[in-house]
């Protein structure tokens, strides 16, 4: 039994006014789908100002931000 044959045969199931809920919310994740935008990698969103950051810098800037971050003392 597929995905649509097992929610097709719980719907029967139900009263009207539940069927109009599922309904509702199934509008709802459409809705919440469509308008997600894709997401860019950091990489493509700099692509074109021609700027161009390696590995080695990444790790420094990554260092300096987290130099003053505590740690967590073990015993």
């Amino acid at each position: 039994m597929t995905a649509e044959q097992s929610v097709l045969e719980r719907l029967r199931l139900l009263p009207p006014e539940r069927r109009r809920e599922v309904l509702d919310f199934v509008e709802f994740l459409l809705a919440k789908t469509q308008s997600e935008p894709p997401r860019r990698s950091l990489l493509g969103l700099c692509a074109d100002l021609g700027v161009h950051i390696t590995a080695e810098e990444i790790d420094e800037a990554r260092a300096e931000m987290w130099s003053g971050f505590p740690r967590a003392v073990t015993s």
